[in-house]
Parts: C-alpha cells; sequence; structure tokens
C-alpha cells in the first residue's frame, strides 16, 4: 500500500468514528490488530474498536475527533487530534453531567492491505474525568 492509501485508511477510520458508522471499522481493522495502548476494558480486533467507540459515542454522543496535524513514512500514520463531546451517559462509572469535553490526543497506526495492524497511542483521560467532575486526589 502507498503512503496515499494508508492516509485515505486512516482517514476513514476518524469518518466512521465521527459519524458513528462503526460497522464500518471491519473494513480498516486487521483481525489480529496489535494494540499497544488499548483503552480499558477494549475487547480484541476490529470489534474491540467497534466496542470501545460504542461507548464513546454512548457517553458522548456529539462527540466529534478533529485532526489537527497528520504525517505518514512507510506503512506508518501518525496525527495529533482535538476530542470533543457532551457528557449525556454513562463513562467509566460517572452518569451524566452535561459538562462539555476537550482532550487532545496523538496515534501512530501502522497499515498492511488497507487496515490498521498496529496501534500506538495516548489521549488526555485524566483531563476528560476532571472536565465531567472527577477529582483524582
Amino acid at each position: 500500500m502507498s503512503i496515499e492509501e494508508n492516509k485515505q485508511a486512516q482517514t476513514k477510520f476518524g469518518e466512521a468514528i465521527n459519524s458513528g458508522n462503526l460497522e464500518n471499522l471491519r473494513n480498516l481493522v486487521a483481525q489480529d490488530v496489535k494494540d499497544h495502548d488499548p483503552a480499558p476494558n477494549q475487547g480484541p480486533g476490529p470489534q474491540g474498536y467497534i466496542d470501545f467507540f460504542s461507548m464513546m459515542r454512548n457517553a458522548f454522543p456529539d462527540m466529534k475527533v478533529e485532526v489537527e496535524t497528520l504525517v505518514a513514512a512507510e506503512d506508518k500514520v501518525a496525527f495529533a487530534y482535538t476530542l470533543t463531546g457532551t457528557h449525556k451517559g454513562d463513562f467509566m462509572g460517572v452518569s451524566s453531567t452535561n459538562n462539555k469535553i476537550e482532550a487532545r490526543g496523538m496515534q501512530i497506526s501502522r497499515f498492511k492491505d488497507g487496515k490498521m495492524v498496529e496501534r500506538w497511542g495516548s489521549s488526555d483521560e485524566l483531563g476528560i474525568l476532571k472536565q465531567i467532575g472527577v477529582d483524582p486526589v
């Protein structure tokens, strides 16, 4: 796959998340994907991503991920993003607060044959919790 095709696959991944068409992730994530930084309770393969983003969209129905910058080389795509949304449902045991959130994150994805086969990432989970009223102390 070319660098451009990998960037397009990553873009489609983001479009699936933002649109809520999470079943599209089955075409973009390899069954044996290696996630070096999985979310809490995230299961394996495409279904793990579908379940995680379903939970996120239930907690933050207006959730949007905006890519701030994206770079690619060889088989990897890296990007920085901002996640926004309104807390309308359960998130990590915290009931709806109607608080707006904004959190930054970064991810590197490795692609093979148009599918993500490996992922590294970090997002400001503590920032999200603080914004919905959880005192970490």
